[in-house]
């Protein structure tokens, strides 16, 4: 074990996380960070959106649509954008789902056994006319469990997301931010079947080198190929989906530094605001930032700032740029 002090570990981290101005490509990145995590919020971007930004500055986004729905050198599954070298990986925990060694594993089971004749009606639907939109399928299933509205009253979406947790059916597209499936054995790769096992162990190894250091008993544990060399002063913002800060407890044993996303606490209740960045400058966290973007008005605006922000505004300037905004 290679044990490193907390300010080399700082230092590690960031340079594993490519945020100390390293990063080329936009798949290179994806490739060295393991994937980018999918979700719909984007008061300034899209998490996979912004997370490349933290790293590559203003870059176009349509060469990451490229990447995934023309060259398929990425894949979307699970709410996550993978490189295709992962998908190995991936079809092993498909493969898992089928088990039904978890609960809600078993449900979709359950839901997939009692819709048969729907199952094989959406598959001949994708099969001649796909890639289609969910809503483009007519019919429902029978549902097997009490829906608590997630999925609307369609159970066709229900029975999409299980069928793409089992790697039946794919996402080969979006349409207005819409998923577009296709049959999976005509979007995914053929590839070589490895044992569960196996493939988590490979997880583990790109999430360890990923991140850089890990936390253990004896202290910061350093990937043996990672650099504690000092980190280049750049300054930028960091998403809250952010893996160099997603997990909280890390980011305060390693920072110093208290985050949390505080978009569904009561106004009233927030500490600082709806939707904040942590500000990264050098391999510190310094302070954080509340931008939002007016896509109406095409204006970037500050709602707030706490701690040291002196040095913002060239990250501002970065970030206009990369949504075509001005600056309020």
């Amino acid at each position: 074990m290679r044990i490193v002090s907390q300010e080399e570990a700082r230092r590690i981290a960031v340079r594993s996380q490519l945020l100390d101005g390293s990063a080329t490509t936009i798949l290179d990145t994806v490739r060295r960070l393991g994937f980018l995590q999918i979700d719909p919020i984007s008061t300034v971007a899209p998490p996979q959106q912004l997370v490349l930004w933290s790293r590559l500055g203003p870059y176009d986004v349509a060469e990451l649509d490229r990447l995934l729905w023309e060259e398929k050198k990425l894949f979307e599954y699970n709410a996550f954008i993978w490189p295709i070298e992962s998908f190995p990986i991936v079809r092993a925990r498909m493969r898992r789902r089928r088990t039904g060694k978890y609960a809600w594993e078993r449900r979709g089971e359950e839901f997939l056994r009692t819709n048969r004749g729907f199952k094989r009606f959406v598959l001949r639907e994708l099969e001649q006319n796909g890639p289609m939109l969910s809503r483009e399928i007519e019919g429902d299933a029978e549902r097997t469990w009490k829906s608590h509205g997630w999925w609307g009253n369609r159970s066709v979406a229900v029975l999409l997301e299980v069928m793409h947790g089992h790697g039946l059916v794919a996402v080969a597209g979006r349409k207005n931010g819409q998923r577009l499936w296709d049959l999976g054995e005509r979007w995914y790769p053929e590839v070589e079947a490895i044992p569960l096992r196996k493939a988590e162990q490979l997880r583990e190894e790109q999430r360890f080198r990923a991140l850089g250091v890990r936390l253990t008993k004896t202290g910061w544990e350093a990937h043996p190929d990672a650099s504690a060399e000092p980190v280049p002063d750049r300054v930028t913002f960091l998403s809250p989906f952010d893996r160099l800060i997603h997990d909280r407890d890390r980011t305060e044993a390693l920072f110093d530094f208290h985050y949390r996303l505080e978009m569904y606490v009561p106004k009233a209740k927030r500490e600082y605001g709806y939707y904040v960045l942590p500000v990264l400058a050098g391999d510190r966290l310094v302070g954080r930032i509340e931008p939002r973007f007016d896509r109406t008005t095409g204006t970037l605006e500050v709602l707030g700032a706490w701690g040291d922000t002196s040095r913002a505004d060239d990250a501002l300037d970065s970030l206009a740029a990369f949504l075509d905004a001005r600056r309020a």
